[in-house]
């Protein structure tokens, strides 16, 4: 081998092992870059974990805080579901929501016509009604009236009546007053046609010395009433007979306030608990005068003081017993009214004394307005018209009912009269047709 050999030899072994070296320290490099990345990466898994556990221990320190809350009963005692309170309404209460509901569903033309109580003559156009058929369905349909007071012509037997008086409950929309005048003695309608057996008058109670004896009366006359179908007495009489030849001589229980109220107020007693409701009459008391009003004008000097001490202490002790209904008779007393103006007319006497000074609540009902007190002077119309705007809140027996009813829907047409004027009076009478749908607890 020559040197030229030799030297490309030593040259190549030269170049073999500075390519050894390359490759040991690239190895080098390498794993020390390896250990350097596995040293960080051991780093950031510390950092990593110690992360994760600070969230571990913060959500079992949580965790703990809500164990602890969990375990204690107080903190965390769920409220109990709350119930709205619901008050029981009083039976008055329930009474009064029945009573507004029907009043508030109610025509104009109805609720007007609900005022009148009148005879079925007056209705249906016939001579003497004895039955109720079609032409009373069709009379009530047009005018829904309050009520239906019968005399003697309207009787003719038990059978007959009942039937009668059922029909026409039946054809009415409402509730109806099924009325009659039963005082007792003389005036008995029933007793008069024979279907039941006649009870003293109040002249001949009064004079046992007994009350007792009048809250029988009522109790007699509410019986076979209700079983007939009534449920409106125009009774029992709280006047005073207490001038010579007194209109009411006959009628009324005495002259003395004290002796007389207690009478009264039996009678009324003894009526309504067999379903009947009394009517008081004749309010301011029309027994100090010796005229007739269903004979014409009557009047009575009696002054104001008197009345307070004598007939308006009658009355007085039938609105502290609970009366329900009581009539305004259609005397004259100018030293109440301060002119001629009947009672039955006039504000002052119904509106500021009965209404307002004796506390009375209950339903105010005219006389008889077809009487010649009122209809020699009034027309229907101005008769209906001047009654409601006195006070009163039913209008009985009217001359011409069909001008009346129209006259009082022109009133309030014509704003003198105000629909929340007749709704007042409503109230005041479904108070009493409604009163059994309550039952008392």
């Amino acid at each position: 081998m020559d040197n030229k050999q030799l030297d490309m030899q030593e040259r190549r072994e030269a170049r073999r092992k500075r390519r050894q070296r390359s490759q040991i320290l690239a190895y080098i490099f390498l794993i020390i870059m390896i250990a350097v990345l596995t040293a960080g990466i051991v780093a950031g898994v510390k950092v990593v974990a110690d992360k994760l556990q600070e969230k571990q221990d913060a959500q079992q320190e949580q965790q703990s805080v809500v164990d602890e809350l969990l375990a204690t009963e107080e903190t965390l005692t769920v409220p109990e579901s709350t119930e709205e309170t619901v008050v029981e309404l009083t039976p008055e209460q329930k009474l009064d929501e029945i009573v507004n509901a029907g009043i508030e569903v109610m025509p104009l033309e109805d609720k007007v016509a609900g005022l009148f109580i009148v005879t079925p003559e007056s209705i249906t156009g016939v001579s003497a009604a004895v039955q109720a058929g079609e032409g009373t369905q069709k009379a009530l349909s047009q005018y829904a009236v309050g009520g239906m007071v019968y005399f003697s012509k309207n009787i003719q037997s038990a059978e007959q009546l009942s039937e009668m008086l059922d029909n026409t409950k039946l054809y009415s929309k409402y509730p109806l007053f099924i009325a009659v005048d039963e005082e007792g003695g003389k005036v008995s309608r029933i007793a008069d046609a024979e279907l039941a057996g006649r009870v003293e008058s109040a002249k001949t109670i009064g004079e046992t010395g007994d009350a007792g004896n009048a809250y029988q009366a009522g109790v007699t006359i509410g019986t076979y009433l209700a079983e007939l179908g009534f449920n409106l007495n125009f009774a029992p009489v709280a006047d005073l007979a207490n001038v010579e030849n007194s209109v009411m001589a006959g009628r009324t229980y005495g002259s003395d306030a004290a002796t007389v109220s207690p009478y009264v107020t039996s009678m009324m007693q003894g009526l309504t608990e067999q379903g009947v409701t009394a009517c008081l009459k004749h309010f301011p008391g029309i027994g100090s005068s010796t005229q007739d009003t269903h004979d014409g004008l009557a009047s009575t000097d009696r002054s104001l003081e008197e009345f307070q001490a004598n007939e308006f202490a009658v009355f007085q002790a039938g609105i502290d017993a609970g009366a329900d209904m009581i009539m305004v008779g259609h005397m004259s007393a100018p030293a109440l009214t301060g002119d001629n103006t009947p009672c039955s007319l006039s504000k002052a006497v119904i509106t500021d004394i009965l209404r307002d000074q004796m506390n009375y609540k209950g339903v105010i009902i005219s006389d008889a307005l077809d009487m010649s007190a009122i209809s020699e002077y009034y027309s229907s119309e101005q008769a209906a018209v001047m009654a409601l705007k006195a006070g009163c809140d039913m209008l009985l027996m009217p001359e011409n009912f069909q001008e009346a009813y129209e006259g009082v829907i022109q009133a309030v047409a014509e704003g003198t009269i105000s629909e929340e004027r007749i709704n007042d009076s409503l109230r005041r009478i479904y108070r009493i047709k409604y009163a059994d749908k309550i039952a008392e607890e």
